[in-house]
């Protein structure tokens, strides 16, 4: 990313479009938008931020590259979710930029556990998640897409 400008700002209501542009995308193209991504994705403030969670956007020279949730489960326990990064920026570490944030946003919360739900088909977000630290958990969650969940203890 040389010469390139990356900038995480926390969700606003006018970043609420392209937070479900970005993640409708990516589940499109890997799966199926399950009853509740849709309202998740339009309804982030509900879901996630009113709920105790956080958003942030990846801003690449002032252009909206890429988001990833962090969503309150219980008391020191947050979820990674609704990750994303824009075709064109694929490839430039905004993904790790986008979940280093989140895990450090995590620990000012408290949280001494993130937790994610994944599919193995996505190898490089896998093997993103394994570098950060996450290790393979058994798989208990709501989602029907997921095969894999891995957690974080902080």
């Amino acid at each position: 990313m040389e010469n390139v400008v990356l900038e995480m700002v926390e969700y606003r209501p006018e970043h609420q479009p392209w937070f479900e542009k970005l993640n409708r995308e990516w589940i499109e193209h890997y799966f199926w938008m399950e009853p509740i991504d849709f309202e998740v994705l339009q309804h982030p403030d509900k879901h996630i931020i009113n709920k105790g969670g956080t958003i942030f956007m990846a801003s690449c020279d002032r252009e909206i590259a890429g988001t990833v949730g962090l969503k309150f489960v219980s008391p020191g326990i947050y979820e990674f979710t609704k990750m994303a990064v824009d075709k064109k920026f694929r490839g430039q570490k905004i993904g790790q930029a986008l979940a280093e944030a989140a895990i450090e946003k995590a620990k000012k919360l408290g949280a001494h556990k993130i937790i994610l739900y994944s599919n193995t088909i996505l190898s490089p977000a896998i093997a993103l998640y394994r570098k950060l630290g996450f290790v393979e958990v058994a798989v208990d969650g709501p989602y029907k897409r997921s095969d894999i969940k891995m957690e974080l203890l902080l």
